[in-house]
């Protein structure tokens, strides 16, 4: 804490950048999931659903880049998607390695309600455009120096 008494007073939560990263996260949650219910969608699915209407036919290695998630993460995500007809998964015939994940049509057709759903999301941020643009760079600059922090 702080020997300044105006800054003694508060929570110890109003103190912590990770706090209100957290909070944020959580009333996003809040406001996405009514919208992502009637799709059938959790929110990393529909992150998962994002990167292939982006691009489809990505490797989960790819997708996982794309989110900075491990295919540990990915891999039960996905095979619910399969599970939903939503996706399909196929071995890379180059490299059996490496699966193959691809938009079925009913996957594809839900990219029109998606736009929707990020409308509402972005409204109820009740930031302009000029606005979130610059959270957004904050936020990855911020991600990107954690990201390169060695663990204390």
């Amino acid at each position: 804490m702080s020997d300044d008494p105006a800054l003694s007073s508060l929570s110890p939560f109003d103190q912590m950048l990770c706090f209100d990263v957290y909070a944020v996260n959580l009333a996003f949650g809040r406001i996405y999931k009514p919208l992502l219910d009637p799709l059938g969608l959790t929110y990393p699915q529909f992150l998962v659903m994002m990167a292939l209407w982006a691009n489809d036919h990505q490797s989960v290695g790819g997708i996982g880049d794309s989110l900075g998630l491990d295919s540990s993460t990915l891999t039960p995500l996905i095979k619910r998607l399969e599970a939903a007809n939503l996706v399909t998964r196929q071995r890379d015939s180059r490299d059996e390695r490496r699966v193959i994940v691809s938009l079925s049509p009913q996957g594809a057709d839900l990219q029109s309600q998606s736009e929707r759903v990020i409308a509402c999301v972005t409204g109820n941020t009740g930031l302009d455009d000029r606005t979130a643009q610059a959270l957004r760079e904050q936020l990855r600059r911020l991600r990107r120096q954690l990201q390169q922090s060695p663990q204390g």
